[in-house]
Parts: structure tokens; C-alpha cells; sequence
């Protein structure tokens, strides 16, 4: 609910500080319902309270809002957020945290027009300060486009009035499916012309690849033996060498070694246990040489048998890496490639048979999401016919016994079909006998208007009722029984919701829990706009005034004794 409004430099207030029913911190759940009412005459201001609530909620900024010398203005609308309340999840969304339950929205005019908005001091866009209001109070007036002026509102609030809410969320999982399986099917349809389009070098290509059949690693042994065999004399001639330095009859490294060993093992028994690691060490140093030497001998030999065959390890080395390049890869990512290829051939084989098993899955999808739309519009009529009925009750008590409300469904083409179902819906009304329904912001006068948008809201009580609301001379051009039931319908409303309504009927006044007075009041050279909360004797005094006008009567004062008592 609306706990309080700050206003600064906005047209004629300097400086404004409202709090409404209620206080920062205390649940929302716990204050006490009721009706609110501004009144005050003609110019005084009270169009100037709703623009700046509107300015704070994210409307658009008009550097007209700016008071006279001053550099910049702002509003400051608090909120108290009951738990469980939707704006709960769209703080969430943008990674908002609020404390004490308390959403502040601010928002800041400068002298060139532009603004600046705030949610708890965090700077944000004014579009997420109409998506919070949104969830927050609903304004209603003649000249406000949104709320139930906005056609696009209709469909959710029947579905709500008619309990469908599980018959449209039914729906909206149908679509989803429906739209998967056209999405899948679409997919695969398109993978295959791919592949159809380029059968030819599939095909070809994975012959190539199968006759060259790339092994892993292979580019890099090739690579070795190739650079082994370039060198095949140089290689050998270190070998030889090699095995001279180990095996030479005269002067080999074994030969030396095993000399080495005999010396001490002939002293061993005069040396005792020191000499023992030594000859142990020479016996494996011995062990190591004949080992080194039969290596050398094992690859001498192996250069040898490759005398012959660097001219068919060039030719498949650069065979693979001509293969590579020709891919755009490396040679170790043939293979995985020459798979890819083959399946993209196999999907040619069997995809016009996937093709009908998803061109049938998406037909059933159809046939599901169809289903569930055509019950919830049949369900839709039946709401729409018991939400007619139920406004027309109301029309007449507002003085509008000679209007009609109409609830239209319209069934879509399959072009328009989404997660919302198969409906066109809208709320029109026909303010004479005979005359075709049309849009009500279209239709109805100003005043009438108003009093249109009561009856549906009193009708569609049960829906959003956290959310607050605000009406702007809903009693315009109507008074006695008219007002007095416009009053009593505004009261009703005000029994589970914060509603604040500007007046200028003494019937609708009366119905008042919390009353304030706007009056425009001279402050140096200009003048001001001034709110006082209206105590009882005071509010007995304005109920007056507004009943007798300038100059208050005794029988001024005695109706609106009764007034008040009555309400």
C-alpha cells in the first residue's frame, strides 16, 4: 500500500510531505483498511497530487512539472510490501533487496526535462518504476491509459474473475510443447536440406577419408621416421662409432670395465668388505654397456631395414597433411571428421524418416495445444457472460441504467494463436440503446468513464487486491443518489484495499476513513498548494463547505451531520 508522498518543486508546491493510512515498517496486512479522500475546489491543486504520484511511478517527465526558480524537482513515493506480494519477485528479478518491507520510489526532474529514478536509493530506469507500479496501484481517470484502459489488461482479468487460471496455464504449457515440437521438426528439416545440398562432397569426401584412414598420432610418427631417414647416414655413422667406444677388442669402455673388475676382485680378500661396493658398482656399469651396446645394435639394424622406404613415408605423411589443409585441421581430427561426415550421410538415409516422426509429433502438439485452447475459450464465454451480468447489476445505481457493458471474445487466426490461447479479448461498452460496443476509453464520456471503470472494479473486487487504487472525480457530473452510490460502491471496494479517490461530492466524502483538504493559499509572491489531514470537526467543516459552498449554513453543517452518520 501507499504509505506516504514526498513532493519537491512540483508546479505550485514547494514543499509536501503525505502519509497516507499506515506507516514505514508496520505490514501492510496489519493496517486498517479503509477509503481516502482528497477534495478541495476547482484549482486548487489536487490534479497537481496526481501528477506527481504518476511522475513517481515512472510516467513520462515533462519539465512543465518543475516549480517556478527552481533547479530541479522530485517525488518520493513509499510503499509498504506485504508478504507474498508480486513486486516481491520482480525486485528478485533485478537483483533489488529492500529492508523492513519498504520500497521507496523516487524520481528527479531537471530544468532540461530530464530525469532520474531511484528504487531505495539504487539508481534505476523509469521503466522499472512502471513495471513496480504496475503491481503496486492502479490509477484510474479519464486520461490514464492504463490499468483497465489498457486492452491488453482484459484477458488476464477475465481468466482471474473466471477462476481459469489452471485452464491458462494449461494452455500456455500445450503452446510451449506445440512450439518445441515445431522448433525441433523445423531444425532437423533444415539440417537435412544442409546435408541434401552438399551430398555430393559428403560423399566424396568420406570416400577420400576412408581410403587415406588416418590413424591417431600418425602425422607425428611419420614426422620421425621421415627425419630419421633423411639423416640415415649420419645416424649410422654415430652408431658405429658408438658401439666402437663400447665394444673395441683393444680399447672399448667394456673392456676397460671388465678389466677394472678382474683388478679388484684379485685384491677383494686383502681389501675386505670396502672394496665390495666398487665392484659391485663396475659390475653394473658393465651390465649397463652391454646393454647400451645391443640397443645401438637393435636401431643400426633398424636403419638398415628403412634403407629403402623414405619415399613412402614422405608420400603418406604428406598425404595426411595434404588432407588436413584441404579440411581446414589437423591431421589428428580426420578421424573425428570422417565420423561427422558419415553421419551427416546417414542423416540423408534415415532423415525423411525422422522428418515424419517429428512432423507427426508436432501435429499431436497441435492437436493438444488446440484442445486446451478451445476449452478455456469455452470457459472464457461462460466467465464473460457472468461478468456482464454481474457490471450490469451495477450500471444503473451510477446512473448509467441506459449503457451496456459487453465482454467480446474474438477467436483468432492461427497466426495470432500464443501461450495466451486462441482469444481476442476486450471490455466494451455502449452508452445508448442500439449502439454497437466499442472501447470504453473510446466510447464513454469522461464522466461516464469514471463510473464505468467503478462498476468493473467493484465487480473484479476479488482480484489484485494488494495492489492500491486511486480515482480521479469518479463522481464527475453526478450527484444524490448517483454519488451516494458511487460513495457506497468506493467504500465497498476500500474494505480489503488501500483506496484513495479525488471528490468533489459531499456523498462520496462522507464515506471517508481519512480525509484531506487541498486548498491553494498565497506564499510570498506566488501562491502555494497546501494538504491538511482533515480531523473529524474539520472534515464536518469541509463536507459543509462542499454542500453549501463559499459561505457555510447551520443546515450546511447539519447535512453533513447526516452525511457522515449515515456513511
Amino acid at each position: 500500500m501507499l504509505v506516504s508522498l514526498s513532493i519537491r518543486n512540483i508546479v505550485l508546491i514547494e514543499k509536501l510531505d503525505l502519509t497516507f493510512d499506515g506507516a514505514p515498517g508496520v505490514r501492510a496486512e496489519q493496517n486498517d483498511r479503509g477509503l481516502g479522500v482528497l477534495t478541495g475546489e476547482t484549482g486548487a491543486g489536487k490534479s497537481i497530487l496526481l501528477d506527481s504520484l504518476g511522475f513517481a511511478l515512472g510516467n513520462r517527465a515533462d519539465a512543465r512539472l518543475l516549480r517556478a526558480g527552481a533547479e530541479q524537482a522530485s517525488v518520493t513515493a513509499t510503499f509498504d510490501i506485504a508478504t507474498g506480494h508480486p513486486v516481491w519477485s520482480i525486485l528478485k528479478e533485478q537483483d533489488l533487496e529492500i529492508e523492513d518491507a519498504v520500497l521507496i520510489l523516487r524520481r528527479v526532474l531537471t530544468q532540461d526535462g530530464r530525469s532520474r529514478a531511484y528504487v531505495n536509493d539504487q539508481p534505476a530506469a523509469a521503466g522499472l518504476l512502471r513495471r513496480l507500479a504496475d503491481s503496486l496501484i492502479e490509477i484510474q481517470g479519464q486520461f490514464d491509459q492504463r490499468g483497465l484502459m489498457d486492452a491488453a489488461t482484459h484477458r488476464g482479468l477475465l481468466d482471474a474473475y473466471g477462476r481459469l487460471q489452471s485452464k491458462a496455464q494449461a494452455v500456455a504449457q500445450a503452446w510451449r510443447g506445440w512450439r518445441d515440437a515445431v522448433a525441433a521438426r523445423e531444425a532437423a528439416a533444415q539440417r537435412m536440406a544442409e546435408a541434401q545440398r552438399d551430398e555430393a562432397f559428403l560423399r566424396h569426401a568420406v570416400e577420400e577419408l576412408t581410403a587415406l584412414d588416418p590413424q591417431p598420432g600418425e602425422e607425428a610418427r611419420l614426422g620421425e621416421q621421415r627425419n630419421r631417414l633423411m639423416h640415415r647416414e649420419k645416424l649410422i655413422e654415430g652408431i658405429n662409432a658408438a658401439r666402437q667406444a663400447i665394444d673395441d677388442e683393444e680399447a672399448g669402455a667394456a673392456l676397460a670395465l671388465a678389466r677394472a673388475q678382474r683388478a679388484l676382485e684379485r685384491i677383494a680378500e686383502t681389501g675386505g668388505e670396502a672394496l665390495a661396493p666398487a665392484i659391485a658398482t663396475l659390475e653394473r656399469a658393465l651390465l649397463e654397456c652391454e646393454e647400451a651396446a645391443a640397443q645401438l645394435n637393435a636401431f643400426a639394424g633398424d636403419v638398415e631395414l628403412e634403407a629403402d622406404s623414405l619415399e613412402a613415408v614422405e608420400e603418406r605423411f604428406f598425404a595426411l597433411q595434404d588432407m588436413a589443409r584441404k579440411h581446414h585441421c589437423a591431421s589428428d581430427d580426420l578421424i573425428a571428421l570422417r565420423e561427422d561426415l558419415a553421419a551427416r550421410l546417414a542423416a540423408i538415409d534415415g532423415g525423411e524418416a525422422e522428418l515424419t516422426a517429428l512432423a507427426e509429433q508436432a501435429a499431436t502438439a497441435r492437436r493438444s495445444y488446440l484442445s486446451a485452447g478451445e476449452a478455456l475459450s469455452e470457459a472464457r464465454q461462460k466467465a464473460a457472460r457472468r461478468l456482464d451480468k454481474a457490471v450490469a447489476r451495477e450500471l444503473p445505481p451510477l446512473k448509467l441504467e441506459r449503457a451496456r457493458f459487453a465482454t467480446t471474445i474474438a477467436r483468432l487466426e492461427e497466426d495470432g494463436w500464443s501461450a495466451q490461447g486462441l482469444d481476442r479479448i476486450a471490455f466494451e461498452v455502449a452508452t445508448n440503446p442500439g449502439s454497437a460496443p466499442g472501447p470504453i476509453g473510446k466510447i464513454a464520456s469522461g464522466g461516464e468513464l469514471a463510473r464505468f471503470l467503478l462498476a468493473v472494479k467493484v465487480v473484479l473486487a476479488s482480484i489484485n487486491p494488494e495492489r492500491s487504487l486511486v480515482f480521479d472525480e469518479v463522481d464527475s457530473g453526478v450527484g444524490g443518489a448517483t454519488a451516494h452510490a458511487v460513495g457506497e460502491r468506493l467504500a465497498r471496494l476500500a474494505g480489503d484495499r488501500q483506496v484513495l479517490v479525488v471528490t468533489h461530492s459531499p456523498q462520496v466524502a462522507a464515506r471517508g476513513t481519512q480525509h484531506w483538504q487541498v486548498r491553494k493559499q498565497p506564499a510570498g509572491r506566488q501562491l502555494a498548494t497546501r494538504v491538511q489531514h482533515l480531523a473529524e470537526p474539520e472534515r464536518r467543516e469541509e463536507i459543509a463547505r462542499m454542500l453549501s459552498g463559499a459561505e457555510i449554513t447551520d443546515e450546511a453543517r447539519a447535512a453533513a451531520d447526516r452525511l457522515i452518520g449515515a456513511a
